[in-house]
Formats: C-alpha cells, structure tokens, sequence
C-alpha cells in the first residue's frame, strides 16, 4: 500500500506555522470535504475531522495530544484475568462496516449524539477499502461481534478512532490485541488524539503539539502496519 504525497494536497504542515496567530487553536481547517485524499493527507500530518452540529467540518490538531507508548502499557489485574479467561476471538479487517456503525450507536458519558455520522461510515468506509483505515473485531462464543476499534494508518502510526463493546472488556481485550498486532510489526506507540479516563487507566498520556507532530513525522514510512 502506496501513501499519497502529502505535500499536493493543501492542509498545513502544522510544525511550519508556529508563528500563524492559528497556530494557539486546535482547529485547523473548516469545511474541507470529507474525501478519501483529504483523510490521508490530514492523517499524514497529525489532523483529523470531528462533525460538530450546526456548523461547516472542522479538521483538528489539538494541544495537547493523547499517545500511548506500548512501553508504558499499564494492564489491570482484572483484564489481565479477563484476558487469560479466552472468552472472546479477535480478527482484523473482518467487519469494519459492522465495527464503525456499532461505535457510532455507542452511549457515550457527557455526550448527547456522535461524530460518526452517515457521511463519516461512508468515508472511513472507502478510506478502508483503499486500505488506509482498518478495524479489530471481537466475537463471542457463538460468533456474535460484541466489541472492536477502528481507526486509520497515518504511515506506520496507528490513529485510534472509536471503540464499542457490547459484553464486559470486549472493547479493552480487542485494543491489547490490536498493540500486539502493532507492537509485532514494529509499531512502539499509537495515536488516540483525545485523553479519556480508560486509556489514562492503560498508561496513556499527553504530550505538546510539537512534540506529537516530531514523533508522528519521524515515524512515519511508506508503507502500512497492516501490509
């Protein structure tokens, strides 16, 4: 899998505009169409759309930004006994269609609706068929989908997107499967844009604007970690 040239597209290369009055804000751009290029070249370079009702798309880079190391991955007690119990099978790749319309149905605390509109599955959708977005599913006993993630290859750095569950640690199980499948493809770290209290739990943490966009650029090659 091929990576576009990011720089024929037209986002900002954030790490160039320091001086911009911009620069103090999260938000990026407004209104750039919710395509396949415009995802890839936003990835590629620390950006990422999120639907806010009643107003034109906003795209983000916020200050500061959420990563987990795999380093410092903190597993409890209870999902390392969770994990060890094997009630779950994991695949990848398998449902992506099924794993975005179930985090977009997802009740969220402190959240009303969702971001992941019909035109967001649409979009992440064809982004996956071109083989830049990617899912872990987690199945049950009897074959039901009862948990998963997905989210987007910004070359060779994993952005974490959304996750749901619909059985107790579905979801958590699904991501440590998804760090071993990264961790063992060479991937030490992944992106989830936006601190939460479960990937705190697991070790993530915050770091300055700067400091993610050097990471993300330093790390980045031209081929996927799911090649």
């Amino acid at each position: 899998m091929a990576f576009p040239d990011p720089l024929k597209y037209h986002f900002p290369h954030w790490l160039e505009h320091e001086d911009s009055i911009y620069y103090a804000s999260d938000i990026v751009s407004i209104g750039d169409p919710l395509t396949s290029d415009n995802l890839i070249e936003a990835y590629r370079k620390g950006i990422f759309p999120w639907h806010m009702d009643h107003m034109p798309l906003p795209w983000f880079c916020p200050d500061p930004r959420a990563i987990l190391e795999f380093k410092d991955l903190n597993i409890p007690a209870s999902l390392k006994r969770a994990r060890n119990k094997r009630s779950f099978s994991f695949s990848i790749n398998k449902a992506f269609r099924r794993v975005i319309k179930e985090c977009s149905q997802a009740k969220r605390e402190g959240q009303k609706g969702t971001w992941i509109t019909p035109e967001f599955i649409e979009a992440y959708s064809d982004l996956h068929a071109l083989g830049h977005a990617h899912s872990v599913e987690a199945w049950d006993e009897t074959g039901n989908l009862v948990g998963g993630i997905y989210g987007v290859d910004a070359g060779g750095v994993f952005c974490g997107e959304s996750m749901f569950y619909k059985r107790p640690n579905a979801s958590k199980l699904a991501l440590l499967f998804l760090i071993d499948h990264l961790a063992g493809r060479g991937s030490t770290w992944m992106d989830i844009q936006v601190m939460t209290p479960h990937m705190k739990m697991l070790g993530a943490i915050e770091v300055p604007r700067r400091e993610f966009l050097k990471r993300l650029a330093m790390t980045q090659h031209s081929k996927g970690i799911f090649s």
